[in-house]
């Protein structure tokens, strides 16, 4: 495991739990609004904090900690995700992984393998805008939508989630929704302290956004300044 980052208390990044959060270093997207960009490229593991470090970290704290949140960068890029997460769950600790889902496979093994509880997926964009936003064309979009479909029928608690970056419009979020044919736990969140008032600005999208209320469609908005 290459570990870039510790958080060692944190009260939001795991709902209704006290959790550690790890950051993996290594990405294999190149989205332009990422708020970890120093977590994209590949950095010598000799610099990374140790396995070890965190293990230690999270003995002491046994029974002050509930959960621990592997993100990054992308933690299914790491050859020892697995063994990493057997750790974890061996001191009866939760753990929820953030992921990006273009590794279906690694997120189906782990989920077979009962070393989940809880999983985040990143929802980038409608597929017509999918490789504009996420930087590249390498990517097979076919395994993130076989990612999020694991997901769906894991059973587990599970959040999908769109960061509303510039490059998005409205009609985008609707769009996603279709496309992932997303029926609960999705959410809109905010790009960098977005307002509201910018995304929805004119009498249009406020029509809209009425609609999609009335509708009760699945989703909801995360840290978006709206005054």
């Amino acid at each position: 495991m290459n570990i870039a980052g510790f958080v060692k208390n944190s009260f939001v990044d795991y709902p209704g739990k006290i959790a550690s959060v790890v950051f993996t270093q290594g990405c294999n997207l190149r989205c332009g609004y990422c708020h970890n960009f120093s977590l994209i490229e590949e950095k010598e593991v000799s610099i990374s904090i140790q396995p070890e470090e965190v293990f230690a970290f999270l003995s002491k704290r046994k029974g002050m900690i509930d959960a621990v949140v592997i993100s990054g960068g992308e933690p299914t890029l790491q050859k020892n995700l697995h063994v990493f997460i057997e750790e974890l769950k061996a001191m009866s600790l939760l753990v929820k992984l953030d992921t990006n889902g273009t590794n279906s496979d690694i997120l189906r093994t782990l989920i077979e393998d009962d070393l989940l509880d809880f999983i985040a997926m990143d929802l980038k964009a409608p597929l017509s805008k999918y490789e504009r936003i996420i930087g590249t064309s390498q990517l097979d979009l076919v395994s993130i939508r076989e990612s999020v479909e694991v997901i769906k029928k894991c059973g587990l608690e599970h959040e999908f989630r769109t960061t509303y970056c510039p490059e998005l419009e409205a009609d985008d979020i609707l769009s996603i929704i279709t496309d992932f044919e997303v029926a609960s736990n999705y959410v809109v969140q905010s790009c960098r302290g977005t307002d509201l008032k910018k995304i929805f600005r004119n009498e249009q999208d406020l029509k809209r956004l009425t609609w999609w209320s009335e509708k009760n469609l699945p989703f909801s908005f995360r840290g978006f300044e709206v005054d």
